[in-house]
């Protein structure tokens, strides 16, 4: 087993490249020592938040109330984060949900079984039924609320046709939707009509707050309604382009017009593995892998299956014998020195990608053992990143390529990639929850661009990258964009701007906090060398990724 087999597989990955790879490191000298000094460091990185975290430890009654009993050597758990208790309280449930599901499916294919069409459109209805069960069994009657929304920006779209009034009116109709779903947390029956207000109380459902995932729905709708103003706009016969399209023309390449139809629209937005979290596929790749389905190995499934349950599992080792989460909530760092306070905000980050990770993956999973494949969210791990154009084609990738199918690309793209890039992650951050805290996330993500960018332009690979210095040069380069990611990451999803503008007093405040940030910058330094030579290893073996 190769090192680079630890990275996960994505479609396509394999193409020809750009220039001879550079001759392999790992067994020099230099990168021995840098892969010796890394390997304590990580140690000391995993030891500072177990010693937080001990009963013994002086902030430990501070958050004592917010771990909960355990099932790893008799240890506490600390399952403070909302979001990843929801999924790991209903775990079990989820399972029987996606057994059940699977399980219908096989019944459904079996009955088909006598079919003469080698497509898969024949699911269509099935997916359909199976998602309006799953919307009642969810939402109770609050599920008439979403059939009432994805209708409206169903006739919007349809009743534009071609023109790019569709588009712009989809798009204002799905952002009014989000703010009010917002502002009235859902809306109740009884505020739309008194006569309706039996409904608030009829049947909740099990996860009444629909309104919460909706965000991720919404994307959906957009991609149905510009894809199909594409495929109006369009003057090639799409069926006659390609007969089997790969993974990036499986969301270019447009369909009949007849495939944009009411009942293909409610089976692609309420597509049950998908629904919740994603990860996120257009209209277009939905379809054609019902037109044209993938042979996806059982070798293949399983061999993911497995990634998953060392992700879950990893996730429980975390949660057993690091308390970060309860510490950053009852801001029991009181005493800490800056390197721990460092650490608490380092790990947060680890759970926060690492919970989504789960999830996320769960979810394609199952859609992977039903036959659809969508696009991989998470290729790199957090902590092998140092390009912020890199963290985020590599972190919610499925995003990523909405992002750059549906408002990037569209509003000009490269031609002026600041302003076009603001644009997309104020939207990216008021998609996520409409706070000024997390608009400071998506400002400061777009703000530190920049020096990237410029450093791209000054020093570019293509002049300089024969040069002995320049693989330095970009170490330090690196080091900053770490820096700067974590920063902008801890206020978004952290510490907020308060426990931020706490930290960074620590930080360059103190004697202290300066000697940390110092051999902090010497770690990353080693570390962003070892980064590069993981990619060049890569491009030895014909992988090229953007990442």
């Amino acid at each position: 087993m190769r090192l680079i087999d630890l990275t996960v597989h994505i479609p396509d990955r394999s193409r020809a490249l750009p220039q001879e790879p550079a001759p392999s490191r790992w067994r020099t000298a230099e990168f021995r020592i840098y892969a010796v000094f890394i390997f304590i460091i990580v140690l000391v990185m995993g030891w500072i938040p177990i010693t937080l975290s001990s009963p013994t430890h002086p902030n430990y009654p501070r958050f004592r109330s917010r771990l909960s009993q355990g099932w790893m050597f008799g240890r506490p758990v600390d399952n403070s984060d909302a979001q990843y208790r929801g999924f790991r309280n209903n775990f079990i449930p989820l399972v029987l949900a996606a057994g059940a599901f699977l399980l219908a499916k096989f019944l459904r294919t079996r009955t088909h079984a006598a079919r003469t069409s080698p497509d898969n459109m024949y699911l269509l209805p099935f997916n359909l039924g199976a998602s309006i069960v799953m919307l009642i069994a969810l939402h109770g009657t609050s599920a008439v609320k979403i059939l009432a929304i994805l209708t409206g920006n169903y006739f919007i779209s349809k009743g534009f046709g071609g023109s790019k009034a569709g588009p712009l009116c989809s798009w204002i109709f799905n952002v009014v939707v989000l703010f009010l779903n917002d502002r009235y947390s859902g809306y109740r029956f009884g505020d739309l009509a008194p006569s309706l207000i039996f409904l608030d109380s009829l049947f909740d459902g099990i996860y009444p707050r629909w309104h919460v995932s909706f965000n991720i729905t919404m994307l959906r709708l957009v991609s149905f309604s510009m894809d199909y103003y594409w495929a109006c706009s369009t003057t090639a016969g799409p069926s006659e382009i390609v007969a089997v399209p790969n993974e990036k023309q499986r969301h270019t390449v447009a369909h009949p017009e007849a495939m944009y139809s009411y009942l293909n629209y409610l089976s692609y937005a309420l597509y049950p593995p998908l629904y919740l979290a994603g990860p996120i596929m257009s209209f277009n790749d939905y379809i054609w892998q019902h037109r044209k389905p993938l042979n996806i190995p059982r070798s293949t499934v399983l061999g993911y299956a497995m990634r998953f349950i060392v992700s879950l599992l990893t996730m429980e080792f975390i949660l057993h014998f690091m308390y970060v989460v309860a510490i950053k909530d009852s801001k029991a760092w009181m005493g800490d020195t800056p390197a721990q306070i460092g650490m608490i905000g380092f790990w947060n980050l680890m759970i926060v990608w690492l919970k989504l990770m789960i999830v996320w993956r769960f979810f394609r999973l199952w859609a992977m053992a039903a036959g659809i494949e969508a696009p991989e969210n998470v290729i790199r791990c957090m902590a092998n990143n140092y390009s912020v154009f890199g963290f985020w084609r590599s972190w919610h990738r499925s995003y990523n390529l909405w992002l750059i199918r549906y408002i990037y690309v569209p509003v000009g793209g490269g031609h002026n990639p600041l302003l076009n890039t603001l644009l997309v992650f104020t939207f990216v951050a008021l998609w996520h929850d409409l706070t000024f805290r997390l608009l400071a996330w998506g400002w400061l993500i777009s703000l530190f661009i920049v020096p990237e960018l410029v450093a791209r332009y000054v020093l570019p690979e293509a002049k300089y990258g024969h040069e002995p210095w320049y693989r330095h040069a970009c170490a330090l380069g690196a080091v900053l964009n770490i820096l700067m990611m974590m920063a902008a990451n801890l206020v978004g999803f952290v510490l907020g701007l308060d426990g931020m503008r706490f930290f960074v007093q620590q930080l360059f405040g103190t004697a202290e906090g300066l000697q940390f940030l110092v051999g902090a910058s010497v770690c990353l330094f080693a570390a962003a060398h070892l980064m590069f030579e993981y990619r060049e290893d890569e491009k030895r073996h014909g992988i090229m990724r953007r990442c």
